[in-house]
């Protein structure tokens, strides 16, 4: 009896770290979707890799943070944000979080793919891109 109280409680400590880590991948994509949002580079530099791939309409680019947060400051200023959803979002099998949206700036439409990885207990975007639909 005792055993199956063991058990169960250890499924149930199971079953709330994994809803606090999903939790956690979630709210990071709904961070970087309101940076984006906002089209604010600085803060969406708050939630980057120190090195992170990123696609704009063309071939990827490692770029560290800081380059990165420029990178972004020039496309926010070249396209600035309409408007800006997230379409999906969710994990690989291979445990990946990803979130995948729709950015509008004027009459151009770009599709935004992120990958996120943990990094030291904390999740951070290590490949961004935005492609013109």
């Amino acid at each position: 009896m005792n055993v199956n109280r063991y058990l169960l409680a250890i499924v149930f400590v199971l079953m709330g770290l994994q809803s606090t880590v999903l939790l956690a991948q979630g709210d990071v994509i709904s961070q970087v979707k309101e940076t984006i949002k906002a089209g604010s580079a600085k803060e969406l530099s708050r939630f980057l890799n120190q090195t992170v791939d990123v696609t704009l309409d063309g071939g990827p680019q490692s770029y560290s943070k800081a380059q990165a947060e420029f990178v972004f400051r020039d496309f926010f200023k070249q396209h600035p944000p309409g408007e800006f959803t997230i379409i999906h979002q969710g994990t690989s099998k291979g445990g990946q979080t990803f979130g995948i949206g729709q950015y509008k700036s004027g009459a151009e439409t770009y599709r935004v793919y992120m990958k996120v990885k943990s990094v030291d207990s904390q999740q951070l975007v290590h490949e961004i891109s935005f492609a013109k639909e």
